[in-house]
């Protein structure tokens, strides 16, 4: 088969499986969940194989600790998180109108500063901004429980998503060894090494991010409540959970917290507000040089940009479903991306020659071109 056929067939499958993806959009939430958490909860099962515990068994057992802490978690954050949100969000519109009645009483101090003219766009800047944030808010909150939280999604996620957890995780051995058979013999080494790259990808998604996410919501709902900030847990859930989106959560959360700790704090207690700065700059810091490098580090190796755009694409398409389906796509696109350039730069029509120089190995993942990697060598 030419090069060609070649790619038209593979171009053929992937708008295959986004069709496929766009028809069954609407039931696709349990399956996906359940395949992220078969995926996740792999190793475990091996490491108990490993001690000799039968497949099976180490399926239900390890399903078995999952759902009881998941439920555990539940059972005891889900009332007071939901009374948060559900107060948080009544009142959100006073909180904005005591904000602005704030930026009103240093309205004299702005006219010394900036002048009359300037002071007045800066209030009317601040003004519209507040709006529209509230305004996007509030889209998104209804966006979110209209397409992923309704009573049958919920009810298929708490009973369906177990089900096919652990049917993946006895069969996941198998099906493989299967896929591993079906693979074209004369390109095998080839595709194989592929999929590696393409495992590591989703290892630092699915595990990696799901760990940088943790952490921060942890950090986040701690700091915030222990800082005395009202619906401080509310909202360090919601920072923490909104993460994945690059810089969405921490200016999400950030913008609540402050909002919050104005009207709560200032003037009499303006310390608690540089209190909840600190904590926003303590938690930035810790993942941009510490949780992302060591938990995520090279693997889905995507500029932030061309993330969210891939965020914003799936949701649109595929509704909260695309949201969960987003940064694993992008990251297999990235992968399969770098490798065609990489068989591109060794074509013909790259190259400029009447046959095609035979490719070399793709170089390991996180990698330097070379072009940036010659150095001189003293003779």
């Amino acid at each position: 088969m030419t090069l060609r056929n070649q790619v038209l067939v593979w171009v053929g499958l992937f708008l295959a499986a986004i069709l496929l993806l766009w028809v069954f959009r609407s039931i696709l939430l349990p399956f996906v969940v359940g395949l992220a958490l078969a995926y996740l909860l792999n190793p475990v099962v091996n490491w108990l194989q490993r001690w000799h515990v039968g497949r099976t068994w180490g399926s239900m057992i390890v399903l078995a600790l999952m759902i009881a802490v998941i439920a555990g978690l539940l059972l005891s954050l889900v009332p007071l998180v939901a009374q948060q949100v559900a107060d948080l969000v009544g009142r959100l519109p006073s909180y904005v109108g005591d904000l602005q009645a704030l930026l009103q009483t240093w309205a004299p101090q702005l006219n010394e500063w900036l002048g009359p003219e300037r002071a007045a766009q800066l209030e009317g800047s601040l003004a519209d901004l507040i709006g529209r944030g509230v305004e996007f808010a509030g889209l998104v909150t209804a966006t979110l429980a209209q397409s992923g939280l309704t009573v049958l999604n919920t009810i298929a996620v708490l009973f369906i998503t177990p089900v096919v957890a652990y049917y993946l995780l006895v069969d996941w051995e198998g099906m493989m060894a299967k896929a591993d058979q079906l693979l074209p013999r004369q390109h095998q080494a080839e595709i194989r090494g592929i999929l590696g790259d393409i495992d590591r990808a989703m290892a630092g998604v699915i595990r990696g991010q799901g760990g940088v996410i943790l952490v921060l919501c942890v950090y986040y709902a701690t700091a915030l409540t222990l800082a005395g900030l009202n619906f401080g847990l509310a909202i360090g859930l919601i920072g923490g959970l909104l993460s994945f989106v690059p810089y969405v959560g921490f200016l999400t959360g950030f913008a609540l917290s402050m909002t919050v700790a104005l009207v709560q704090f200032w003037p009499d207690q303006w310390v608690f507000v540089l209190i909840i700065l600190a904590i926003y700059l303590v938690g930035q810091f810790l993942e941009a040089n510490i949780l992302y490098p060591k938990l995520v580090g090279q693997s889905i190796n995507i500029n932030p940009v061309w993330l969210m755009f891939a965020l914003f694409a799936f949701a649109l398409l595929f509704g909260f479903v695309g949201l969960l389906l987003a940064v694993p796509l992008a990251a297999i696109t990235g992968v399969l991306t770098r490798y065609a350039l990489h068989r591109y730069q060794g074509s013909s029509l790259y190259l400029g020659l009447d046959e095609p120089a035979p490719p070399s190995a793709p170089p390991p993942a996180g990698t330097a071109p070379a072009s940036k990697r010659r150095t001189t060598k003293a003779t």
